[in-house]
């Protein structure tokens, strides 16, 4: 699956839509970024049942605000709607894909427990 371009009026539908979306903050000035994108591209079209989601910082500084972006790229995973991983910087692709397979496993009713408990305690 292509990777899909994200704009403050897609986001939410898409994150609330799938399982897991992977969102990539870059621009299109970031040479770390543009050295990235055949790594999340390539690893978009190995998990198609993967939601690999772009925003590009320049034209949706809303989102990138929204989500205190200060450094690009920054690569963020939502899982059932729950950020479960951000990070900046560019991954190699076996870091990538350890990342979408950590995601996978994950047991989102112990996040949510998880989440839960440091909210009230």
């Amino acid at each position: 699956m292509a990777t899909v371009e994200l704009t403050l009026e897609s986001f939410e539908g898409v994150i609330n839509g799938n399982d897991i979306v992977l969102v990539d903050f870059w621009a299109p000035w970031c040479g770390p970024c543009r050295q990235f994108a055949p790594v999340y591209d390539s690893m978009a079209e190995r998990h198609p049942d993967v939601v690999f989601a772009k925003v590009n910082t320049e034209k949706q500084r809303e989102l990138s605000h929204h989500f205190q972006i200060r450094s690009i790229p920054t690569l963020m995973v939502f899982r059932q709607q729950i950020i479960v991983f951000s990070q900046p910087g560019a991954l190699p692709p076996a870091a990538l894909a350890d990342i979408v397979e950590k995601v996978r496993d994950l047991d989102m009713d112990q996040v949510r427990k998880d989440i839960s408990e440091a909210a009230n305690g």
